[in-house]
């Protein structure tokens, strides 16, 4: 017999080993890997002390490395309000205590605007989702879901974004976890104002210190709309964010 996971007065099953990897792997270098705002690539190095060498292709009796990696910028990640608070304790470890939510995937094609830039409009978003209330996490994928999506470098080059209203509506919707492949809810140069950011986070006036967003996710062609239960996977780095493993599973 399937686990099940309740949502909305009934129980829905679920299938553990089969789960539905939405992030996207980390790995040295450009190359194949998404990068944004203008991130250093990720670097992993060999560590070296005196006559030990941390690798076994090069003689060491195991294999010790040393990442470097900016979460922000370097792939999937997930973050919390203390992205844009000067708080040093409002770190994702210390706000997100569960993992587990159920979540709706909902497909959207941004749309122009005027000014040239492509945004996700909070009308089409609510057009795309079927009727009701909506659980604790939004997947959003954007369209088209070209797969040169896993490997895009978006410094300078302003891609899509979010309008400010959607995220005023998925606060009223009491949604709390607002997953996306793109590199921010926000424009890329806005003057630092981050409007979807505070507004999703009500900060500072009311901080929703549980509310996490999670950006550059990849949502397979084959994970069609609707809803799954979402696992949220982080380090326990003290950190505003943290490179990230979201994992869909079917319901049923």
């Amino acid at each position: 017999m399937l686990p099940t996971f309740p949502h909305a007065g009934r129980a829905y099953a679920y299938d553990p080993a089969a789960p539905l990897d939405i992030s996207l792997p980390l790995a040295p270098g450009l190359a194949g890997q998404p990068n944004c705002f203008w991130a250093e690539p990720l670097e992993i190095n060999t560590i070296r002390v005196g006559n030990f060498v941390g690798s076994v292709a090069l003689g060491g009796s195991t294999n010790y490395r040393r990442v470097h990696v900016t979460p922000h910028g370097n792939g999937t990640h997930t973050e919390c309000y203390g992205h844009i608070s000067p708080d040093s304790a409002a770190t994702l470890n210390q706000c997100l205590r569960r993992f587990l939510f159920v979540a709706q995937v909902v497909s959207v094609a941004p749309r122009t605007q005027p000014n040239g830039d492509l945004v996700v409009m909070l009308a089409d978003v609510q057009a795309a989702l079927p009727p009701g209330p909506l659980p604790q996490a939004l997947v959003l994928r954007t369209l088209p879901n070209a797969p040169a999506k896993r490997q895009h470098h978006y410094s300078g080059t302003n891609p899509t974004y979010c309008e400010p209203a959607l995220a005023h509506w998925l606060v009223a919707q009491n949604v709390q976890h607002w997953l996306l492949d793109l590199p921010s809810v926000d424009r890329e140069e806005d003057a630092g104002q981050l409007l979807a950011h505070h507004a999703f986070w009500r900060y500072p006036q009311q901080p929703r210190c549980g509310a996490t967003i999670t950006e550059l996710i990849f949502v397979p062609d084959e994970v069609t709309d609707g809803l799954y239960l979402l696992n949220i996977q982080i380090t326990s780095l003290e950190m505003d964010a943290s490179p990230s493993k979201p994992v869909l599973y079917a319901l049923a």
